[in-house]
């Protein structure tokens, strides 16, 4: 009998890192299908020249600038002359600023304005017409590279990923040989939550994509697995978020499809997410040297996970504005309260998230590396002061690089993260038969050393890879998406997660300086599930279908 069971828990063990992979591709593989590729929706024509310019996006900045989506050679336009974009109600040209306006039919206009089929568009001393996409001869020589291929059903997705994790669930109950209910409930729990919410998906918010979503679910049901077999108790808690956390997916989606409502609310999020900074900085406790919990009553939370969600939305908020800088002052001045609060909270991983962040987001907004480059600099600065008047911050990194100095001491954490997670080999020891359990912090900052000794270094790396392939996915989608607000904040929500992501892994693994950050989806803390459930909304809202309903 002990030789089955060793069989069983072997072939699983080999089995377990190719259905994996398997899930991952299909899920990146269906993502590329059945999308609009580079077909022109409508077409600007210039009646002295015949140049038929398509316009392939549904957002458009136009301009003599190179960064331009369309770009005018006339020196009476200027470098960022307005925003040709669609809405709900049909296509708008907003001025950005420029020197001699927009001329409608003869008829110089300001501000936002609707133009429709057949109009002249005079812009400086060039005038096109706005033409059907279909009356055209560009319709035809773009060729869409959609692929021909059929996805894979999502119902088919999600049952990889449940029997995905059956697998992972049943190793420690085979070791037992005493399967209670204990034992089967996080399975259990898994299971039903992911099945309940594909049918809401699909049934009731009449969803036509899942791959995100199936993703999303594959990293947390792992995670919550994990966890299970470290602290039973901290089950239920993230079982809880991670209601929780799909409950704000869908919330956040909802809210940001008519675009209006976005500006209407941007003040009030800023001004929500600076009064949970000053709600920390009152009430938080210093707890293993941060102050970013707050503790109310049974309940704690980190209100800095929840505002990376606000500090994304108010980011992106930049409508009707592409490649400007006027409204990018409000926005700096908001990221220096932000990041001036974490570093009083001595959060400085989370302050180096946002950071990033900031730039993705400040770049997209204005296209000026200039902007960049001085933020760097202030940031360069800033981080000097803060190393020379607080030389305590300056010791939590002195071990950096030195760990097997101090294996007993300030090294001890990732010393046995290094040792563990490479006796995990490419298979790893078995779900349950890790030993990082007694180290603190095992199933949160450290839980990238327990996926490499539990389930094998091949299944950690493709939990990396998909976090980089969701950046890749979000930046594919920015010029596809209905707004600049969707292209800007799935960037920046996947810059989050994939900076986050690499300062885990290379945190605990000491080729960073480890600063007690999540593993996205993966780790032991429910604010940070909820927190990257909202940031994955805003990538899931960059899809051109998302909403797009099933009849």
């Amino acid at each position: 009998m002990e030789i089955t069971i060793s069989a069983i828990l072997f072939f699983i063990r080999v089995f377990l890192p190719f259905l994996a992979i398997f899930i991952v591709i299909c899920c990146f593989k269906s993502m590329k299908t059945k999308q609009r590729g580079k077909r022109p929706l409508i077409v600007l024509f210039n009646k002295i020249t015949g140049e038929e310019i398509p316009i392939i996006y549904w957002e458009n900045s136009i301009g003599r600038n190179r960064s331009c989506d369309v770009i005018i050679k006339d020196p009476t336009v200027s470098r960022e002359h307005a925003v040709l974009f669609r809405r709900l109600k049909g296509w708008m040209i907003s001025d950005t600023g420029s020197k001699s306006g927009i001329i409608i039919n003869g008829e110089k206009v300001s501000g936002k304005v609707q133009v429709y089929i057949d109009d002249v568009i005079t812009l400086g001393a060039t005038s096109y017409i706005l033409r059907k996409a279909s009356d055209t001869s560009v319709a035809h020589k773009i060729v869409d590279p959609s692929l021909k291929s059929k996805p894979i059903r999502s119902a088919s997705l999600l049952f990889l990923v449940s029997f995905f994790h059956f697998l992972v669930a049943i190793q420690p109950i085979l070791l037992s040989n005493t399967p209670t209910i204990t034992k089967l409930f996080p399975l259990a729990s898994v299971i039903l939550i992911s099945w309940v919410f594909f049918f809401i998906s699909f049934f009731i918010l009449r969803r036509v994509t899942f791959e995100i979503e199936a993703l999303a679910l594959f990293l947390s049901g792992t995670g919550i697995l994990l966890i299970s077999n470290y602290n039973i108790k901290e089950v239920y808690t993230q079982l809880a978020a991670l209601l929780i956390g799909l409950f704000v997916y869908c919330l956040i989606i909802w809210f940001i499809e008519k675009l209006d409502t976005v500006m209407k609310f941007r003040v009030a999020i800023a001004a929500f997410a600076i009064i949970l900074f000053a709600v920390n900085l009152l009430l938080a406790k210093e707890v293993h040297g941060s102050r970013n919990w707050v503790v109310l009553g049974p309940v704690s939370i980190q209100p800095s996970e929840l505002v990376k969600i606000a500090f994304v939305f108010v980011g992106a908020s930049t409508l009707d504005s592409l490649q400007t800088t006027k409204n990018l002052t409000g926005f700096i001045a908001f990221s220096a309260i932000c990041i001036g609060s974490l570093f009083l909270m001595k959060d400085f991983g989370t302050a180096c998230v946002f950071f990033v962040a900031f730039l993705i987001i400040s770049f997209m907004r204005s296209g000026s590396i200039r902007t960049i480059v001085l933020s760097c600099a202030a940031a360069a600065i800033g981080a000097f002061m803060i190393l020379t008047f607080k030389p305590y911050i300056k010791d939590r990194f002195a071990i950096w690089g030195h760990v097997w100095d101090f294996p007993q001491d300030a090294g001890y954490q990732q010393t046995r993260v290094l040792s563990y997670a490479s006796s995990g080999g490419l298979l790893g020891v078995g779900v349950g038969n890790g030993k990082l359990k007694s180290i603190f912090a095992a199933t949160s900052d450290l839980i990238f050393g327990v996926v490499c000794e539990e389930l094998g270094l091949i299944i950690a790396l493709t939990m990396a890879v998909l976090i980089a392939g969701l950046a890749i996915y979000a930046r594919s989608q920015s010029n596809k998406s209905r707004s600049s607000f969707y292209s800007i904040s799935a960037c920046a929500a996947a810059g989050m997660l994939v900076f986050q992501t690499g300062l885990h892994i290379f945190g605990s693994t000491d080729i960073l300086p480890l600063t007690g950050v999540t593993f996205p989806l993966v780790s032991l803390g429910g604010t940070s599930l909820v927190s990257v459930f909202g940031l994955l909304a805003f990538i899931k809202a960059a899809d051109e279908r998302t909403y797009s309903i099933r009849r």
